[in-house]
């Protein structure tokens, strides 16, 4: 059959309005594969429903298929045939959602279809009977790829229904971004300021065993009164239909009795996301009490711990393959109110381990977020569809949200834990001088009076860490003032990055305020007298580029001498380290490698001598082969410089060392025209996105954030400012090579609503 080139997936599935976890967990990996991949990876949704439901889809849902007429299911199944459209079909299978004995009306489907298929299994039972057992196989041996959620269900699914292990994979439950600083702001919001807050959510349901949290509190809450417990969420629709509102008025009936009504908040609604993750964030423990051992996955656990709450949990797998490390209580049983009580009080009465446990779960549920989960899935559809070398991202939105938090009126702070500024880490020279040149280049393509006030800001700083005779202190801490760190050895190349980030000031007059183009002409004029003291290659090239830049403003002769003697320093450093094999200006390869042969570069652009920019472009061609294997950008590690006679280390990949390899190519690319740098530019920026050994993203989607660090097994998703400004200046690059909309009009989708 063809394949058109913009091929889609459809998702087979229960679908939002329906109120049920399967629908939203099928709605959050829409949105979050649009997110991502945007129109590269176009979606599309058949939704499960019975005759007798109707409800208002939103505009991805193409085809409604009614789980209770046999004959339906073929005859949807051929009309996804005739779509040529249409790579990979993913069935979300969930036994309740299809009718026939153990849902096996879903086979007449899949026998139809002429699509790849992956099912999806979001529940996998052991010690099935004959019936359930052949099923389930029939699935799993008529699906390409089978998924599943946990490595419990991997093991029932190879172990009970001899599902081969190659065809199975698991791919997680996904959850969401949320802020931590927020935990203390919302409490204030709702009124919980001085509460201990627990909480549970979910489509209310006699599995929840909610009874025995509730049967646990009485003596909790004679010790500690402070406490809350929320149970949010209504009660499940199926439910509804089958015995009404009975277990929802033992519950009220057991708080009245218990004499719990200050202490346990009913929230019966469906909630929003953005309140729900409200409600979870302001949480200090969340407690999942399900009753039901083969409860295979949670997304109501997921969210829970990615909303940074200590969680106390009954042993269902998914909580057993999560809890660890630290991150939150595996209890031993099910149905036992004792466990709950004394989990709960060793929590509320050890406030610092629950904060602990809080952030570790908060940390390890970055890896399972929404977007890394799209990420898994569209390697499985490009799998599928031999489309592994046509892997697109889409470019996230530029934000501001992150530099602003970590500005105050004094300048940006260093480091963050997690999202929240940490005021202790103080300022430095080096990040200042970083957001000034961000924010100028962001006021050029964004004007905004709010960005002209944030580059005044790091302007003031730099201009006030300078010292009489022209050079500048590094590091403040909050009081400000200066401190045994500017003793460091990176002294020096702050002082080349200060002068990098006034010429930028300066080369902008036509965009900025006089008085600021008067201040930084000030800071200047004093900084140049120490040029000649710069001895680190890496000083020596940031200050390349601030002297490039006041070239471009005035053509001043002394300015031109000063790019002549440093890039001849810079020459000389080759001259002694480069050998056969080893084209670098250093016998190792450190930080910030690129600004090396960029700085070679722009000296060639005001000079015209032909010898700095063969230099150049041999320099940046010998880095970058080291840097671009097999399709991805590896940069070198923080752990170990990459020394001439040493073999390289992996791993502890940073921002940093991306981004100025962006910042290069975007240079090379325009002065020589060369299609590859323009490539390699846009495979290095997705190192961000997600094209990195982790296949995961590197940036927070709620505030534009970068994490620290890539490591081998994890990221650390701290959010310093070297970090964030590296990606925000490396984003504001790529608005130059964003490919534009295309001129085709769009052909609207004609739902086929089958019924």
């Amino acid at each position: 059959m063809k394949i058109e080139k913009g091929i889609k997936m459809l998702l087979v599935s229960s679908y939002p309005p329906r109120e049920c976890g399967i629908a939203t967990f099928t709605n959050d990996i829409v949105n979050a594969l649009d997110v991502v991949f945007g129109d590269t990876l176009p979606v599309e949704v058949c939704a499960l429903q019975t005759r007798e439901q109707d409800f208002q889809y939103p505009e991805e849902v193409s085809y409604v298929l009614p789980v209770d007429s046999l004959v339906h299911y073929r005859l949807v199944a051929e009309k996804i045939n005739e779509r040529n459209d249409i790579g990979l079909v993913c069935i979300q299978h969930e036994f309740g959602l299809f009718r026939g004995e153990y849902g096996d009306h879903i086979l007449s489907f899949i026998l139809a279809l002429n699509k790849p298929i992956v099912t999806v299994f979001h529940t996998v039972l052991p010690n099935p009977d004959e019936k359930r057992k052949k099923v389930v196989y029939a699935l799993t041996d008529l699906s390409d790829k089978v998924v599943v959620l946990t490595k419990k269900s991997k093991e029932i699914l190879t172990d009970y229904y001899n599902c081969p292990l190659s065809k199975c994979m698991i791919i997680p439950h996904g959850n969401h971004t949320v802020l931590w600083e927020q935990k203390k702001v919302l409490k204030n919001k709702y009124g919980f300021k001085d509460k201990v807050v627990l909480s549970t959510f979910g489509l209310i349901s006699e599995n929840k065993g909610i009874e025995n949290v509730l049967c646990a509190l009485p003596e909790i809450v004679a010790q500690h009164p402070e406490v809350i417990y929320l149970v949010i969420g209504k009660t499940h629709p199926e439910v509804i239909k089958r015995e009404g509102e009975k277990y929802r008025n033992l519950l009220t009936a057991t708080v009245k009795k218990l004499g719990l009504e200050n202490n346990v908040i009913f929230v019966n609604e469906y909630l929003q996301l953005d309140q729900l993750l409200e409600f979870l964030t302001l949480s200090e423990i969340y407690l999942f009490s399900s009753k039901d051992p083969n409860q295979a996955v949670s997304g109501t656990f997921a969210y829970a711990m990615s909303s940074g709450c200590a969680v106390i949990s009954t042993p269902i797998p998914h909580a057993v393959e999560s809890l660890g490390n630290g991150n939150g209580i595996l209890l031993k049983s099910f149905d036992n109110p004792e466990e709950f009580k004394e989990a709960i009080l060793f929590l509320i009465e050890n406030k610092e381990q629950r904060i602990a446990m809080g952030r570790n779960a908060f940390s390890m549920a970055r890896a399972t977020n929404w977007e890394n989960i799209a990420i898994q899935y569209r390697l499985l559809f490009d799998q599928l569809t031999n489309r592994e070398d046509d892997l697109r991202f889409n470019f996230p939105p530029i934000k501001l949200d992150h530099i602003k938090k970590l500005t105050t009126d004094f300048g940006i702070l260093q480091f963050s834990k997690f999202s929240q500024p940490d005021p202790e880490s103080g300022y430095t020279l080096d990040d200042n001088a970083r957001a000034l040149i961000n924010m100028v280049l962001y006021n050029k393509a964004f004007p905004d009076k709010e960005n002209l006030k944030l580059a005044n800001t790091y302007l003031n700083f730099i201009e006030g860490i300078q010292q009489h005779d022209g050079w500048f202190d590094n590091y403040k801490d909050y009081n400000k003032k200066l401190t045994k760190q500017n003793e460091e050895v990176n002294l020096e190349d702050a002082n080349g990055r200060a002068l990098w980030s006034l010429g930028t000031v300066i080369s902008h007059r036509q965009n900025l305020p006089l008085d600021m183009i008067c201040q930084a002409v000030k800071c200047w004029d004093k900084a140049i007298k120490k040029i000649d003291n710069f001895k680190s290659p890496r000083a020596i090239a940031y200050a390349l580029k601030g002297l490039y830049l006041y070239h471009e403003m005035y053509e001043d002769g002394e300015v031109k001498k000063h790019i002549e003697n440093l890039a001849d320093e810079l020459l000389r450093h080759y001259k002694i380290n480069s050998a056969e094999n080893w084209c670098w200006y250093e016998d190792y390869m450190t930080y910030a490698n690129n600004v090396l042969p960029e700085a070679m570069m722009y000296s060639y652009l005001v000079t015209k001598n032909p010898k700095y920019k063969k230099i150049a472009v041999i320099t940046f061609d010998f880095l970058l082969s080291h840097y671009f294997m097999k399709g991805q950008l590896k940069v070198i590690s923080n752990r170990g410089w990459f020394k001439k006679q040493n073999e390289r280390v992996f791993y502890g990949e940073q921002p940093i060392e991306v981004a100025t390899t962006i910042i290069a190519l975007d240079l090379f690319y325009e002065v020589t025209q060369n299609k590859k740098y323009k490539d390699q530019l846009k495979l290095a920026f997705i190192w961000f996105l997600g094209n990195n050994h982790l296949k995961q993203i590197m940036y927070n989607p709620e505030n534009g954030a970068s994490y620290d660090g890539l490591e081998d097994k994890h990221i650390n998703i701290n959010q310093g400012a070297e970090s964030t400004l590296c990606f925000f200046k490396a984003r504001l690059i790529m608005e130059k090579y964003m490919e534009k909309p295309s001129n085709q009009t769009k052909i609207s989708k004609t739902k086929s609503l089958i019924t």
